[in-house]
């Protein structure tokens, strides 16, 4: 306890190199948006614009959801162990934007494949390296407020580099797009490289008192046990089930009626989610602190089924603004709530980054299956019934949450 409060102490008084650390780390999290998703949400409508079959798009985003999800628990357990965690971030962007700009080459079914499986197995080691680093410098209790933080400057680098890319794939075409991301890849390594290695706390980065042994079970064990964080994954698992699959099919809904330019109009996607998902982020920090992660991610269940029903009822260019408004704050309100609450859920067992890893595992799995299942339904039966049919899973996920009500909220503590 003495150690804890010592550890808070020296963070409220931290030094001037301190705070240009945090301000780094806001910098990694801003260029990262871009490069880490490469042309991602414009992979539906580059391959449409090459032939391909909703149906096929779906199946290929699939495959590379299913090769993310089975690397992400390992590569959180070995976050959890190693102490070159900035390395890790250097490794994942240079393979996420060679990986993209493979798909430029050829479009070929394994070539797209191929790259959408080394595109998902960097995302699946970034994001817990990058928890796992912010956790490491300002502890547990410091953690919401900066991840929130964080993930407002994520998705505020998301917006930039949506915009830049609708503009450049207007401009100059596809290869524009991948330009971007290889230039905020460089710039995303270089910030994470001025984070002092001496400022990361490789115990505290993984729930792990200074000082104390790793005594703990194997890390399946811990997060098999572990009741209140399988109810979370579970209930994410059924969220993005639906969720998933609605960005690139919508962008591609739209753009099948030759309303609109493709980049352009998914880029406008991007920038109104994104831009939401800012002030979720920051409404999802101050909420937490005041009523916890439950109610936080209640709201961001019940956000689902009602984008559902606007995404059918509203197949137009304008519609993008309330469709993409409710993901933002689905997402957005996730992004601060999910780590936080499995960093609280998990705190003393030495294993965040393994559930956090477990926790995005079941997340792949919904977001995996998505594009498939949402792909086929709108080539059977037309985007206006795969909409809401995708929205529905979020129903599950409510009454989970909602049922399992007294361990969510008691996992909650923060336990020294």
């Amino acid at each position: 306890m003495q150690r804890s409060s010592a550890r808070e102490i020296s963070f409220e008084k931290q030094t001037k190199p301190a705070r240009d650390c945090l301000w780094t780390l806001l910098a990694v999290n801003f260029f990262m948006a871009d490069f880490q998703a490469g042309i991602g949400p414009f992979l539906g409508v580059f391959l449409q614009e090459h032939s391909w079959q909703s149906g096929l798009i779906g199946t290929v985003m699939t495959i590379g959801g299913i090769a993310g999800m089975l690397v992400v628990i390992p590569a959180g357990a070995f976050i959890d162990r190693t102490r070159a965690k900035r390395a890790w971030v250097v490794v994942a962007g240079v393979g996420t934007i060679a990986a993209s700009a493979i798909i430029l080459l050829s479009q070929e079914f394994w070539v797209v494949a191929t790259s959408q499986v080394a595109t998902a197995i960097a995302g699946a080691a970034i994001v817990p390296t990058i928890n796992a680093i912010t956790l490491g410098i300002v502890g547990q209790r410091g953690f919401n407020r900066q991840n929130g933080k964080n993930q407002a400057f994520n998705h505020a680098g998301n917006v930039v580099g949506a915009a830049l890319s609708g503009y450049l794939g207007w401009k100059y075409g596809y290869a524009a797009i991948f330009a971007l991301a290889a230039v905020f890849g460089v710039l995303t390594i270089a910030s994470i490289m001025l984070i002092p290695p001496s400022s990361i706390d490789h115990a505290a980065a993984r729930g792990l008192k200074e000082g104390a042994e790793d005594t703990s079970a194997s890390s399946l064990g811990v997060l098999l046990e572990c009741k209140p964080l399988l109810i979370l994954a579970v209930a994410l698992l059924a969220f993005h089930l639906g969720n998933g699959a609605m960005l690139p099919l919508y962008g591609m809904a739209v753009v099948s009626h030759g309303q609109v330019s493709g980049p352009s109009f998914v880029a406008m996607t991007i920038i109104v989610a994104q831009a939401a998902m800012i002030i979720a982020s920051i409404v999802a920090m101050r909420a937490a602190e005041v009523y916890g992660y439950w109610p936080v991610l209640l709201i961001s269940f019940l956000a689902l089924p009602v984008r559902g029903i606007l995404a059918a009822l509203l197949l137009t260019p304008w519609g993008v603004y309330p469709v993409q408004i409710l993901d933002g704050i689905g997402a957005g309100l996730q992004s601060v709530a999910v780590p936080g609450l499995v960093a609280r859920i998990l705190n003393g067992t030495g294993r965040i980054n393994a559930g956090q890893g477990a926790v995005m595992a079941a997340q792949g799995v919904g977001a995996a299956l998505s594009p498939a299942i949402g792909g086929w339904i709108a080539q059977k039966f037309g985007y206006a019934t795969m909409f809401p049919t995708l929205g529905a899973f979020a129903i599950i996920s409510v009454g989970l949450w909602l049922k399992f009500r007294t361990q969510s909220r008691g996992a909650e503590a923060i336990r020294e």
